[in-house]
């Protein structure tokens, strides 16, 4: 996920070109700009929320119920992300966004990627031999932003490791010069070298005296927050195949510590071939038509869809042990929008739940790259049943030998292959065999006495009894745990590290090992870009243009799922990338179930990546910066305000899953790199979230009394309606989901709504038209309930002037991302509202939030008032005064 990161400067500054869109024909969009510097008081400025300075009460705490405190209140947080250079900026800049973040309400920064690029990029001194000393004026610059961040009641979070270039200069191995900045780190959580030098860096970082607060990081009560290690991990890199692929030199290391674990459980070789023979299955008969291509096609099926193209072929050219055999080769004309668009299979399996299988074969394509494969139903729901690899083709044949064990029996599957290349690709594939069984223990020549038992390799690990594979993830589990506890004591008890800790995100990282930490961390993004021919390509890439509100929770389940029972709960990077133009969704849905699941802490993805030309750029800058997205920082208000003040009650019920360290290591054998175990794993339904509070109870931690147990509980229809009766996500209609929110404080209509009329308890708010169909995002929220005041933000559509649009559903702009100011839809409504028209005074807000125009009010039945907004008043946002 956060490989996007480290090119992003320059694939958003890349040369702009304007157009006249459709879009921008239209009377209901026009220009809105909210200025980049503007800390204002007025009708929007929330800085008066925030504890000044921050850390005036102490430093935050977890409390006994498991959330964040400062004194004897609790705390949660609504954040945002600084990256790069952005992290160190000019001074100017620093106190201009430290107040400008304060007005929105933003109470917490954490600084992501400062060790990544050299200065003025980042924090790292580029003229040092090695790669972990900070540049001086870097730091200056970093403990200024921290200390005016500190003046304005914003916290700060530290990330230690996430993005540095370990180097043969740091005094590790030559062999480390060959691996990519995110490979060098994989090395980190089982070489010690590598683990000194992440200490030596946390010590130079934390302990150096800011001299703007004259105190420490370690110690400074506004550094509330640390992260060991970004979006990595030792099991997450090994079940992602990028373990065995290490120079040799870390790779023996690595066995060697795997022999010493096995001979403090085994004390012979005898015992351990004993243990590991458990379930060996003999290879079988063959289960595949036609492997040999023969026939031609016979027995297997080429699938293209929509637009994809691809021709079929054969060839006497094939392996020397295949001779007599065929080839098929596979001819790409166009490449589809999803890599499945083009695949080829065959069905009619019949696969037995627990049984393991044997799939082996030959392949070439005339360019490197990546083949999916895969064994699944062939009829809906189109489930996997056990195995989802990706295997590298080169230009020289190479057989590929996968092992699986079915995950359910189904009498109608098939294996599949896709991912097969763009246009001018070609594929050659030969010598298919499916077989049953192909598994194993222990191997002939594997001496526990000798230290030569193998470390098992990802792509032979099903040749392996269960036994034996449990075993290697113990290993994995428990060299990974030993990483984090060393790193975790280390900050605490030799650096003193009085701000709360944590490892990474669960998701990298095993759910029982981040549930040691003070906290637990998470990420997600709704349509997150994609790079169909290569990675970050600032040409071809593509961002989905689709709104959330019509998948059953969309991202936020998941993260649910992840959250450990009495722990504070954070998701630290969120967006739904632009140029997606429903964005202004995203803040709000995460707010409103982070409220209904009682988390601690949330954080947009990012403010700014850069301190050079974009703070005052007046336009959405690239797929994750809000700082100059208007729609995305107007709909920070709403969201912040119902988060921290806690708007949205926390269900009354909660869903929860045991999953001890035992039961985490057997299960991760099937696991995916990117989708550890969580609460969803162990049988919560991701619809649960969006009922009831859902967590995984780990280690020691009692399931609670009357807490409802994974799969006693049946979730039907299209209606999602919390169990307090405050959020409903409604899926009724196809392809037009609404999200509502109903408390008495905050009130939304999210979605497709147009034409409908949503009664929020004593508010009724009737969406029109569109120009998405009738879809918008309209809150509602009280600001002072003493005086009457609320603010209504109203959003759907926005771009760029002249942004170039390079196909109809709008996925991808390219280069053309267009030029300032950007524009925004006038959003039409009538909202209803429980005030006499007599008491009533509504103000247009300009692009700094203040009162602009007036907006007459009508008096309504029952002694009450409405209003209408629309795009004649030019705004996106307007204020409520009722006496």
């Amino acid at each position: 996920m956060k490989w996007r990161v480290l090119q992003f400067v320059f694939l958003m500054s890349c040369g702009l070109m304007s157009s006249t869109a459709n879009a921008q024909n239209s009377t209901n969009i026009f220009p809105f700009v909210l200025p980049w510097d503007d800390s204002s008081q007025g009708p929007t400025d929330l800085s008066g929320w925030l504890h000044k300075p921050a850390g005036k009460f102490g430093h935050v705490q977890v409390g006994p119920d498991g959330h964040f405190y400062v004194g004897n209140q609790r705390v949660r947080f609504f954040g945002v992300n600084m990256c790069f250079g952005a992290t160190v900026p000019q001074k100017p800049h620093a106190e201009a966004a430290a107040k400008r973040m304060a007005k929105f309400g933003i109470n917490v920064v954490r600084f992501h990627h400062m060790d990544t690029g050299a200065w003025p990029g980042g924090l790292r001194d580029g003229k040092k031999p090695g790669t972990g000393e900070p540049a001086a004026e870097a730091l200056d610059r970093l403990d200024y932003f921290v200390s005016q961040l500190k003046q304005n009641g914003i916290y700060a979070n530290i990330n230690l490791l996430v993005g540095r270039p370990f180097k043969s200069a740091d005094r590790l191995p030559a062999a480390i010069d060959s691996l990519s900045w995110k490979k060098s780190h994989i090395v980190g959580f089982f070489n010690s070298k590598h683990i000194e030098l992440q200490k030596e860096y946390a010590r130079k970082l934390l302990t150096h005296r800011n001299p703007y607060t004259q105190m420490t990081f370690a110690e400074d009560p506004a550094v509330a927050f640390v992260e060991i290690n970004n979006e990595n991990g030792l099991v997450h890199a090994w079940l992602g195949n990028e373990v065995d692929t290490l120079p040799d030199v870390f790779l023996d290391d690595l066995r060697q510590q795997w022999n010493q674990w096995l001979k403090k459980k085994y004390s012979s070789t005898a015992e351990l071939e004993k243990a590991w023979s458990q379930g060996a299955e003999p290879i079988g008969a063959e289960m595949l038509i036609n492997g040999s291509f023969q026939n031609q096609l016979q027995g297997w099926n080429l699938e293209k869809h929509e637009q994809a193209q691809m021709s079929a072929s054969f060839t006497d050219n094939v392996p020397e042990t295949l001779r007599g055999q065929k080839a098929l080769r596979l001819s790409v004309q166009q490449h589809g929008k999803e890599n499945w668009h083009l695949q080829f299979n065959q069905a009619g399996l019949k696969f037995v739940a627990g049984q393991s299988y044997t799939l082996s074969f030959w392949a070439r394509c005339n360019s490197t790259r990546n083949i999916n494969v895969s064994a699944s139903m062939a009829h809906e729901p189109w489930g996997n049943l056990g195995l989802s690899a990706s295997v590298s083709a080169t230009d020289q044949w190479r057989e590929f030998r996968l092992v699986f064990r079915a995950t359910a029996s189904d009498e109608r599957a098939r294996i599949s292959f896709s991912n097969l290349g763009q246009a001018g690709s070609t594929c050659e594939f030969a010598g298919f065999s499916l077989k049953p069984g192909g598994v194993a223990g222990l191997r002939a020549d594997e001496k526990l006495e000798t230290g030569t038992v193998r470390r098992f390799e990802r792509k032979t690990f099903g040749e392996r009894t269960a036994a034996a594979q449990r075993d290697w993830m113990r290993f994995l589990v428990a060299t990974e745990d030993n990483y984090w506890q060393t790193m975790h004591q280390f900050l605490k008890n030799d650096l003193k590290v009085r701000g709360l800790v944590t490892g990474t995100i669960v998701g990298c990282a095993p759910i029982t090992l981040m549930a040691k930490m003070d906290w637990v961390d998470t990420h997600a993004y709704w349509q997150h870009p994609r790079f169909p021919v290569r990675p970050w390509d600032p040409e071809e890439w593509t961002v989905s243009n689709k709104s959330m509100v019509n998948e059953k929770g969309g991202t936020l389940p998941r993260l649910a799922l992840k959250k450990v029972l009495g722990k504070p709960h954070a998701c630290t990077e969120y967006n739904h990338s632009a140029p997606n133009t429903y964005g202004s969704e995203g803040a709000l849905l995460l707010a409103a179930y982070a409220g209904l699941q009682d988390w601690d802490a949330l954080y947009i993805f990012a403010y700014s990546h850069s301190d050079s030309g974009t703070w005052d750029s007046r336009k959405i800058n690239s797929f994750f910066d809000i700082a100059q997205h208007p729609l995305k920082m107007a709909t920070l208000i709403p969201a912040m305000v119902l988060f921290s003040r806690g708007d949205v009650s926390p269900a009354r019920q909660q869903m929860v899953a045991a999953i001890d360290s035992e039961k985490e290591a057997d299960m991760l054998r099937s696991a995916g790199s990117w989708s550890l175990i969580d609460g969803g794993s162990a049988g919560i339904p991701q619809e649960a979230a969006l009922i009831h509070r859902v967590s995984v109870a780990t280690d020691g931690v009692p399931v609670p009394p009357g807490a409802l147990a994974p799969g006693r509980l049946t979730i039907t229809g299209n209606r999602f309606l919390s169990d307090t009766g405050e959020l409903l996500w409604d899926l009724s209609e196809p392809n037009r989901g609404v999200v509502t929110i109903n408390t008495p404080m905050s009130k939304a209509v999210i979605g497709y709504g147009g034409g409908k009329r949503f009664l929020l308890g004593d508010v009724a708010i009737e969406p029109r038209n569109s120009m998405q169909d009738g879809w918008c995002a309209i809150t509602m929220t009280c600001m002072d309930k003493p005086a009457g005041r609320w603010i209504i933000t109203a959003t759907g559509y926005a771009e760029n002037s002249g942004m170039v649009w390079k196909n109809p559903e709008k996925s991808s702009v390219g280069r053309k991302w267009g030029n300032a100011p950007s524009l925004v839809e006038g959003i039409a409504a009538r909202i209803t509202l429980p005030f006499p028209n007599s008491r009533l005074k509504v103000w247009v807000l300009d692009e700094k939030g203040q009162r602009s125009a007036p907006v007459p009010t009508t008096s309504a039945p029952n002694n009450q008032a409405f209003l209408e907004i629309g795009p004649q008043w030019k705004t996106i946002w307007y204020e409520i005064q009722a006496r």
